[in-house]
């Protein structure tokens, strides 16, 4: 565990900007490379969820873990956006903490088939959301040219 804590904190918090509390680490800045840093991110993301399930993460857990790192990877992918994201959302460090709180605290116990479910369920809403704004978009722009 002391590794996946270290990892954790290079990734998500090894350096403060000067005069303030807010830190940052290696994620945000790998993921200012387009592809590279995203890819190294999330594959170094997936081996500390590894990592954790060696560790005796339930499934629930690990799917949100999951959930976490997912997010990340995605909006992470943004152009812009991504890398602003990429700097408050820590999805490491959430990780680590969701661990915590099931050793110490007993939480995020049995199946994750209904935690996933619901994620995909959004994930299904978002998409279809997505594509009908795309089509109106399109629809629109066809008319005004």
């Amino acid at each position: 565990m002391p590794f996946i804590k270290r990892l954790v904190y290079l990734l998500d918090k090894q350096f403060r900007v000067p005069g303030t509390n807010f830190r940052f680490g290696l994620d945000p800045l790998m993921n200012l490379f387009p592809f590279f840093g995203d890819i190294s991110g999330f594959v170094i993301s997936a081996g500390l969820v590894l990592a954790m399930i060696k560790k005796g993460a339930g499934n629930k857990l690990v799917v949100l873990m999951c959930i976490n790192i997912f997010l990340d990877a995605t909006i992470g992918a943004i152009p812009v956006v991504g890398q602003i994201f990429d700097f408050f959302f820590k999805a490491n460090s959430r990780n680590l903490q969701l661990m915590k709180a099931h050793y110490l605290e007993g939480k995020y116990q049995g199946s994750g088939k209904n935690t996933l479910m619901l994620a995909l369920s959004i994930l299904l809403a978002m998409t279809i959301l997505l594509l009908f704004l795309l089509w109106k978009a399109t629809a629109w722009l066809l008319n005004i040219f």
